[in-house]
């Protein structure tokens, strides 16, 4: 599907009946709308699944991201489709999956719109407190060259085949006959300043790089992204349920996208020390939210699949599709009964 919202014109993957049980799915960076097809065939057919390439991936209009409002720009774009009805029912409230950066816009979309949301699902989310040091600065520039040029090889480490298989699962063979669809996906990421991986800023500080004021990595810095006490606050509190590998290379508390980490490994050099620039725990972060967003009225639940990274979804799509099923009868049930 196609439509127009917020003057961009967007691609939507969708499948069920318009009055099916409501499923939003929000994808990840370097990734699009498409990167559910392993879950999604596993999922009932009499649901209403919309799965949208985000602005700049997939199909949806280039348009540029101002990170100054961290998620927003994205967040802002699927509350406008919300609002489409061709998309799901005037009034319609979706269970939400967000993974990885998806999973930031999800829970900012809690925070805008919290009476259209029934559930959360956090699929190896960012941490609510932002996502590590030197914004687009700190982003791979062979990886950046690689990925505009649409290189399909998997000859260097930072080919996009190779951040496929080695980051995005643990397993690479899980990737199984969808890799080279996966593959599609994280090609079809718009590169740009505006886009991926943004505009780099100098600093005087370690790494000797910020955040800029523009584009996809920008946008999840800790300097502009941090809802931690907004998501506490909101009213309602729907369920969420958070999905994590416990071998994630990308959303962890070691993580290897951490330059501090990898400045306390030696692997970047001048790190200035744990007091300094300690490394970000980000999953430690987000189980402290939670519990406070638990505290404050709402609940959460953590599953951990074991030998899992940063794709549960993928690497263990039975057991994810299992989880959507409990969660979208238990948001259905509620919505029935008036919550």
């Amino acid at each position: 599907m196609e439509l127009t919202a917020r003057g961009l014109r967007h691609n939507l993957m969708v499948r069920g009946p318009i009055d099916g049980p409501p499923v939003l799915l929000v994808h990840g960076n370097c990734s699009s709308g498409a990167f559910w097809e392993p879950l999604v065939r596993l999922l009932p057919e009499h649901w209403r699944i919309v799965a949208p390439d985000l602005r700049g991936y997939g199909r949806t209009e280039a348009a540029p991201v101002d990170a100054t409002r961290g998620l927003r720009d994205f967040s802002d774009d699927l509350a406008a489709l919300l609002e489409a009805e061709e998309v799901f029912p005037a009034g319609a409230r979706p269970v939400v999956v967000g993974h990885s950066m998806g999973g930031g816009v999800a829970m900012q979309l809690l925070i805008d719109v919290p009476e259209r949301v029934a559930a959360l699902v956090l699929e190896a989310p960012l941490s609510p407190y932002g996502f590590g040091l030197g914004g687009a600065g700190a982003a791979n520039p062979d990886f950046v060259a690689r990925l505009a040029a649409g290189d399909r090889t998997g000859e260097s480490p930072a080919s996009p085949r190779m951040i496929l298989r080695t980051y995005y699962v643990a397993d690479p063979a899980s990737l199984g006959a969808d890799e080279e669809l996966l593959l599609d996906t994280v090609l079809s990421t718009a590169t740009g300043e505006g886009n991926y991986p943004g505009d780099a800023a100098p600093c005087d500080e370690w790494p000797g790089m910020g955040a800029g004021r523009r584009g996809v990595l920008n946008s999840m810095a800790p300097q502009w992204f941090g809802i931690a006490d907004d998501l506490v606050a909101v009213p309602g509190k729907p369920p969420v349920t958070w999905v994590r590998g416990d071998v994630d290379q990308i959303v962890s508390d070691t993580s290897l996208f951490d330059l501090a980490y990898l400045g306390k490994l030696g692997a970047v050099p001048g790190w200035p020390g744990e007091e300094l620039c300690p490394p970000q725990p980000m999953v430690t972060e987000t189980r402290a939210v939670l519990e406070r967003y638990a505290e404050a009225g709402g609940s959460y639940e953590e599953i951990v699949y074991e030998g899992v990274g940063h794709s549960p979804h993928i690497e263990r799509a039975a057991d994810f599709a299992a989880v959507m099923a409990r969660v979208v009868k238990e948001a259905t049930a509620a919505d029935a009964a008036g919550r």
